[in-house]
């Protein structure tokens, strides 16, 4: 199988899983996916690390997060950037998101995301 195709299914899998509801209430599962070094600079201008995230996230409602046009760019063979474009329903507000993965004891971990609201 394309080693690519079967990279960005994975990572899109990842990606989708981090803005599901459930998911996003479970600190355990967050800590498993979100790397000790994670940093975010939100869409609102807010920078985020793991502590906060892991905090904040599952005590937010799920804010109905719809994922589409996503690809995958090697940084280098541990290292992948994500783009993708979201819709939050509960803001009525499209963004743009990029995701840096590293591969740390074999687990893809996200290690930094950036949000950019588009209107």
């Amino acid at each position: 199988m394309d080693h690519k195709k079967e990279l960005t299914e994975h990572l899109y899998s990842l990606e989708a899983t981090l803005l599901k509801g459930e998911v996003r209430k479970s600190a355990e599962t967050l800590n498993e996916l979100i790397a000790d070094d994670f940093v975010e600079f939100s869409s609102t201008g807010v920078i985020y690390d793991k502590e906060n995230i892991l905090k904040r996230l599952p005590s937010e409602d799920d804010p109905g997060i719809t994922l589409s046009n996503f690809q995958i760019k090697h940084l280098s063979p541990t290292c992948v950037l994500t783009t993708f474009k979201i819709f939050i329903e509960s803001k009525q507000k499209f963004s743009l998101r990029s995701s840096v993965w590293k591969l740390n004891n074999e687990k893809w971990q996200m290690t930094f995301h950036q949000g950019t609201n588009t209107g």
